[in-house]
Parts: structure tokens; sequence; C-alpha cells
């Protein structure tokens, strides 16, 4: 008996290190109106380091399905889709295989899921320490990160349908 080949490459959560999401919501380019932006990334204190830490979320994100640097992927119509998010009493909580993370949102960033129906979700390989969750955060420094274009270049991009306890 023979064993098909995976293209899934190990994968151990604890190499991720801290993971942290944030939401905020703006105008997109392509879009009219405020657009729900959600960004997950890893402060790079994982046991391997900041290149550690990158090289795991690289293979999480290619063993979910979402590519890195390459197009947006629409999961609004994969409904199938292993990366979801639930919008519930102020807090985004995303889902996806290994790890489920949640922060709590604004009321415009609540605002424009409901005109919507859904966020933009940014997973960053590189890693953001200075990203520390609790620590007060400019919007300066915000879109220093989240407007990088390495940044941007070497993430997983993804529109979320939200999703509520009610829906």
């Amino acid at each position: 008996m023979t064993s098909t080949p995976t293209d899934k490459r190990p994968f151990h959560p604890a190499e991720l290190g801290t993971l942290a999401v944030m939401a905020w919501s703006g105008e997109h380019p392509d879009e009219r109106g405020d657009l729900a932006f959600l960004l997950a990334y890893a402060l790079g204190d994982g046991p391997g380091g900041a290149e550690g830490t990158s090289a795991a979320v690289r293979t999480l994100l290619e063993n979910t399905g979402l590519p890195v640097g390459g197009p947006v992927v629409d999961a609004t119509t994969r409904p199938s889709f292993p990366v979801s998010l639930l919008v519930e009493a102020g807090q985004a909580v995303v889902n996806m295989p290994h790890l489920n993370a949640q922060c709590l949102v604004p009321p415009e960033w609540l605002a424009a899921v409901r005109e919507r129906g859904h966020a933009y979700f940014i997973f960053a390989t590189r890693p953001w320490p200075e990203g520390s969750p609790g620590v007060q955060m400019t919007q300066a420094t915000l879109s220093a990160f989240a407007g990088d274009e390495e940044m941007l270049a070497g993430a997983a991009h993804c529109l979320l349908p939200a999703r509520s306890l009610r829906t």
C-alpha cells in the first residue's frame, strides 16, 4: 500500500509565539466608504526568534490555503473556507485550523462590517514586536506597519464574511 504525499508541511503552534489581532476601519482604494480591517501578526517571540516565527506563520498560512504574497482570497464566495470571522459582543474572533484569535473592535469597525458584511483580513508573516497587546498604539505606528509595502507583499490577504451567533 502506498500513501499519497501531501503538500502540507508539519506545523507546530508553539513556534508562533505570541499572536495578536488588531481591528480598525478606513478607506480602501477599491471600495466606497469605510472598510473593516483585521490584522493578525506575531510578535516574533517564538522559540526560533523572529525568523522561526515568520517561518511558522508561513507554514500555517500555506497549510490553511491562504497564499502568502498572492492574490486576495474572497472567502465570501467560499462557505467552507477554513478561516472564519465571528463578530459578537463588540469582538471579532478569527478561527483557523490550529488557532483562534480575538480582539475588541471599535464602533466604527462594527458599522463598516454591518454595511459590507465582510472584513479585509491581513495575516502578516513579518513579526511586529512593537504591536504588543496592551501597549498604547498611535495611528502613525499602526500606519507605518500596516501600510508598509514589504509587509503587505509578504502577507496573506482575505475577505472574510462576518458571521454572528444570530445568523
